[in-house]
């Protein structure tokens, strides 16, 4: 009888230690929040990413290996503010998995501890794709970042109580060196402030926020809605009595527009990788933003 309570004993103490050192499985939207949630995880997590730079997150394909993916997870990583609405809902019904319900520890949305900007007056579905909580597109602004950061740390340090410290810790390393990264950054941009720019998707007021550009143009006429022909004549006639410095895109924006207008009004188009993975250099968030502001530099140049 001795021996088998030994054994027990030694089975549950085999369990727990499994349990302490098994790894949280994160499901990720997009792919700021894939590389945040490692940077404080480190080896207490796996991280799965949904989409990637090059893909449009408002128009994702809700394929099966994505529902298998948020079957496992432990917690699901996303921006919010409506970004994932076109796909996200099939997947979760699918999945079915309670710890990622809204209002469960499972369930982190970035948008909820930022400033959202540019939210609507009115929503009708005739000005184009609008969210109802603000723009979503967060990630352009390492402030926000930061935020999202330390929400996340707690986040991951509730989830798993017995990693708390781990999580802590990691969060106090990776806040210093942002927040030496971020004063960087606007040291190197400092030039950039007042420049006026045209963006081709409304998808970077909070950059603009952030290093004080000047958007004066859109070249899509209604957000989500293709430039037309019509418009971006409209854009280059503006730009006559309003000149720019640069049009902007992000990766996953198709070239056309922003090259159209690059030669018609003799202003450098600029892709900026809005997100990691977005160009050869932009391979965690500290690169991201090293790109990005010399993407910048170079095409107000």
């Amino acid at each position: 009888m001795k021996k088998c309570i030994q054994i027990i004993s030694l089975f549950l103490l085999i369990m727990a230690a499994q349990a302490a050192n098994a790894a949280i499985n994160v499901f990720a939207c997009e792919p700021e929040w894939g590389a945040l949630a490692k940077d404080l995880g480190g080896d207490k997590v796996n991280v799965f990413t949904a989409t990637n730079a090059l893909q449009d997150v408002h128009h994702i394909e809700a394929k099966p290996s994505l529902v298998s993916q948020l079957r496992k997870a432990d917690l699901l990583a996303c921006t919010g503010s409506e970004l994932e609405i076109g796909w996200l809902p099939v997947l979760m019904r699918q999945a079915n998995n309670a710890k990622l319900q809204a209002g469960k520890p499972g369930n982190f949305e970035a948008a909820h501890y930022v400033k959202m900007l540019e939210i609507p007056s009115r929503l009708d579905r005739a000005d184009g794709d609008v969210h109802p909580g603000g723009n979503p597109h967060i990630q352009t602004d390492p402030r926000n970042i930061a935020k999202v950061g330390e929400a996340l740390a707690q986040r991951l340090a509730e989830i798993d109580a017995a990693n708390a410290t781990f999580y802590q810790d990691r969060h106090k390393d990776f806040a210093q060196r942002w927040q030496l990264a971020m004063k960087r950054w606007e040291t190197q941009a400092a030039p950039l402030k007042g420049v006026a720019i045209v963006v081709q998707h409304k998808g970077f007021p909070y950059l603009e926020d952030w290093l004080g550009l000047n958007e004066i143009a859109t070249l899509e006429p209604k957000p989500g809605v293709e430039p037309t022909s019509s418009h971006l004549s409209e854009v280059l006639t503006q730009l006559q009595s309003q000149p720019a410095k640069m049009v902007i895109r992000a990766a996953y924006n198709s070239d056309r527009p922003s090259q159209w207008l690059s030669e018609k009004a003799k202003i450098p188009a600029v892709a900026l990788p809005f997100t990691v993975g977005g160009s050869e250099r932009a391979k965690d968030l500290f690169s991201l933003f090293d790109d990005t502001v010399q993407r910048l530099l170079d095409g107000a140049k």
